[in-house]
């Protein structure tokens, strides 16, 4: 973990407002790349967790694992400078932060995906970034690139092309419960992105974890008792989401989001449907069907127009 250690503490330069240029522009990318890959690993990780854990015990598990990682690399960051929050505006957010994002957003989808299949819960998930990117314009003064909008547009096509391949039970209470899981998403990152400017990537992932492990305490007794008849499979890839999807992917989003606009950043998650049925294929050798492949090829353009510059 030291590499990923050392790019989520480094300072944010002056310019990170407007967008990062040069090398650090270059970092940026890097770590939504592995964002994006771990995330779209982690529904590979959940095909695992199956019926395993309920979904406020098995957001415990991860959000408590993420933790403890998070904690071992601030244990070895002393001695650097790194930024808390220091009023009670930054607290509050962080607090708002891990609840409603790491904790709720995550207990809202795992009990989703016991109503709909994996791929409409991706589509309806998806409407997140679309309402970050209006968030972002409206609220943080990024504007509406065209650029942005119709890659958007069009990456969110290609998701709709994966789902439609899919198959699976869909009932209204997993609809509502994905759309609310896109909503909280939406929610937190833009309550994050003002967190980052004055509070260091590392630093606010590691205490909203912590937040939403606290949060999702009472569900404790669920969970050890649960773990008694869990298989050590599941057991092992909760221990992975909490690790690598959540306390690694997390803290290189912040570093990309605290040097990115949030618009931006967050259209590039469209690529994650994509890279989950690549992997999917890799790992589990499902074969991807046609609108596994068209739509991810889809996702993938509408994420390389929306990271185009708009000209002035």
């Amino acid at each position: 973990m030291g590499g990923v250690s050392r790019i989520i503490q480094t300072p944010a330069p002056a310019s990170s407002r407007t967008g990062a240029g040069g090398s650090d522009a270059g970092k940026a990318a890097i770590a939504a790349g592995v964002t994006v890959v771990l995330w779209a690993s982690s529904f590979v990780a959940i095909r695992d967790i199956g019926h395993s854990l309920a979904p406020a015990p098995m957001a415990l598990l991860r959000l408590a694992v993420a933790a403890a990682a998070l904690t071992a690399i601030m244990a070895a960051s002393r001695g650097r400078a790194l930024r808390f929050p220091a009023s009670r505006r930054s607290i509050v957010l962080v607090m708002a932060y891990g609840v409603v994002w790491l904790g709720a957003y995550t207990v809202a989808l795992n009990t989703a995906e016991h109503h709909v299949d994996a791929g409409t819960a991706a589509m309806l998930v998806n409407v997140a970034p679309l309402l970050v990117a209006f968030g972002a314009g409206l609220l943080l003064g990024e504007g509406f690139p065209v650029p942005l909008l119709l890659g958007s547009l069009v990456a969110f096509g290609g998701v709709v092309v994966i789902a439609t391949g899919s198959s699976g039970d869909r009932d209204t209470i997993g609809v509502v419960l994905c759309l609310l899981a896109a909503v909280l998403y939406a929610f937190g990152v833009l309550v994050q992105k003002v967190i980052l400017r004055s509070v260091d990537a590392l630093v606010a992932t590691w205490l909203g974890c912590i937040v939403a492990t606290v949060v999702l305490l009472p569900w404790l007794p669920q969970l050890i008792e649960q773990l008694r008849h869990a298989p050590a499979g599941a057991i092992v890839a909760t221990i992975y989401l909490g690790v690598f999807p959540t306390a690694i992917g997390f803290s290189t989003w912040a570093y990309a989001l605290r040097r990115t606009p949030a618009g931006r950043l967050t259209a590039s998650t469209y690529a994650v449907p994509a890279v989950s049925v690549l992997l999917s294929w890799l790992l589990l050798a499902e074969v991807p069907g046609v609108h596994g492949f068209v739509g991810g090829a889809i996702c993938l353009a509408g994420v390389a127009i929306s990271r185009r510059r708009s000209r002035r």
